[in-house]
């Protein structure tokens, strides 16, 4: 944690800026942008704030506006060349969650956009599957600028918090203390996201097995 706040201090604001916002726009527009790390870039952007570094409201602005244009675009890609993107080869070692994506959308409609923004994968390809289902894109613009505001200001500020936390962690038992509870932290998040992929991979092997049933 101390050397990762010594880097971001050590980059000029207006590229923290940009990194963070290409980022989060990247993960939403590009149809395959589940491997970019949007949701880390928007908290990082806040323990950047956290530090003074940049500005805390400029930051969440960047964040959510790219959430929200990042999401347009991958709408018209999924309206123009969805079809076509999703018979891609590129696409075949995640054709279970894109056909459980594909199913929440179908059920929930918009409130699928909305929910989709918090889970990484369907954040990535929810926008590209809501322009080649044909969602009204008025409805769609809705639940995606809903849905960005909240992803944005959400995160954006568990950065800040994180930033202060750490920084007041250090100064009364030590950075080095500090450090040690930031590992720990950090241990327990990759223990819960590889716990959440092994549940994410059960469900995909029940609904295959279902749908081959079927």
């Amino acid at each position: 944690m101390d050397s990762l706040l010594h880097r971001i201090l050590g980059i000029a604001p207006v590229w923290v800026y940009l990194v963070v916002t290409l980022l989060v726009f990247a993960e939403d527009a590009i149809f395959i942008g589940f491997v970019i790390p949007g949701e880390t870039a928007a908290v990082i952007g806040g323990v950047a704030a956290s530090q003074g570094h940049v500005q805390l409201w400029a930051m969440i602005v960047l964040v959510v506006a790219a959430a929200i244009v990042g999401d347009s675009v991958g709408f018209e890609v999924g309206k123009h060349f969805g079809t076509r993107l999703l018979r891609a080869s590129v696409l075949d070692s995640h054709r279970g969650r894109l056909e459980r994506a594909q199913d929440f959308l179908a059920r929930r409609g918009g409130w699928a956009v909305f929910l989709g923004r918090f889970t990484a994968f369907f954040r990535a390809v929810m926008p590209a599957l809501a322009g080649t289902s044909k969602m009204p894109y008025r409805r769609f613009l809705t639940f995606n600028a809903v849905g960005g505001v909240v992803w944005g200001i959400t995160f954006v500020v568990l950065g800040f918090v994180a930033g202060q936390s750490y920084e007041a962690v250090a100064k009364t038992v030590g950075r080095s203390m500090a450090i040690a509870v930031a590992v720990i932290v950090v241990v327990a998040l990759i223990v819960w996201r590889l716990r959440e992929r092994r549940r994410d991979k059960a469900v995909e092997a029940e609904y295959e097995a279902a749908a081959d049933a079927d």
